[in-house]
């Protein structure tokens, strides 16, 4: 069993736990995720790495509420456990294999969109350690919804924030100030790295490409089994068919074949819903016996 440390509500229905895992805190790298196992008869909910704790032995995750699994999560408190916290999986974040020579030359952007904030979190933290503080592009669809402000800005050395309604920040898409820093500062950047929903990394990879700037994704939203086995996550990245959980979640965004990532994504909605709507009906019915 996996204890529950900590226990935090940071937006609607957006969740952070810190779990004591000792063998994923002392092995886990940026990039990686964790398959969480809510019950004995829980589904397998693949998570990126947030933070580590080595102190602690404690790895945190950060997950929104949007069916089934989810849900079962989100009802765990402090001092309850999971039934079980596999991992790490997946391969690093490449910034992590680069020279000391590389990291203090280069200058990085990352663009972060809604629950991306996460698993960009423990690169930026991870290159500011190492001595270069990233730029940053934080966007969100409103204020209440923008995760890890002051922790990200803590790393970062500029940091421009969007959201869609201009509740907080610059109004618009994180393309807004992507376009402007990539027309001001033409071969500044060496390399950016966007994590958000598909759509907006394919927005970011289309405009980075007419300059040459290589583009770091991560396809963690395609990820369900988290091994490989059930196949759900294929994606063909250069004309090669790759395994999301195994050969990434990272791709160079240059070659990911959006288009089917995005049909792959909404090939079980209908299923998530329906099941996620029986859940609700089940927690009605239990509170109402407990009344």
């Amino acid at each position: 069993m996996f204890n529950i440390l900590e226990k935090k509500k940071l937006g609607p229905d957006v969740f952070l736990m810190k779990v004591l895992a000792p063998r994923v805190a002392k092995h886990g790298k940026p990039g990686q995720f964790v398959i969480v196992i809510p019950d004995k008869k829980g589904e397998r909910v693949p998570l990126t790495i947030c933070d580590i704790n080595q102190e602690e032995k404690s790895v945190t995750i950060i997950f929104q509420v949007v069916g089934l699994s989810s849900r079962k999560m989100s009802r765990f408190e402090e001092g309850e456990a999971f039934a079980d916290f596999v991992g790490p999986l997946g391969q690093p974040s490449e910034l992590i294999h680069e020279s000391a020579e590389w990291l203090s030359s280069k200058n990085v952007l990352f663009i972060a969109g809604g629950l991306g904030a996460a698993p960009v979190f423990p690169q930026v933290k991870w290159l500011s350690q190492h001595g270069k503080k990233p730029d940053l592009i934080l966007g969100a669809k409103t204020k209440e919804q923008l995760i890890l402000l002051q922790e990200l800005t803590g790393f970062s050395h500029e940091v421009f924030i969007t959201t869609n309604d201009g509740s907080a920040g610059i109004q618009g898409f994180v393309t807004g100030p992507l376009k402007q820093l990539l027309e001001e500062r033409p071969g500044y950047y060496d390399r950016c790295i966007a994590v958000g929903p598909l759509i907006m990394m394919k927005s970011v990879a289309d405009m980075t490409r007419p300059y040459g700037l290589k583009t770091i994704v991560s396809l963690n939203p395609l990820m369900i089994d988290g091994t490989g086995m059930c196949g759900a996550c294929r994606v063909t990245v250069g004309n090669r068919t790759r395994f999301t959980c195994v050969d990434g979640p990272e791709f160079d965004g240059h070659l990911v074949h959006f288009e089917e990532a995005m049909r792959r994504q909404g090939m079980y909605h209908q299923e998530e819903t329906e099941q996620d709507h029986l859940c609700n009906i089940d927690l009605a019915i239990n509170k109402s016996h407990t009344k």
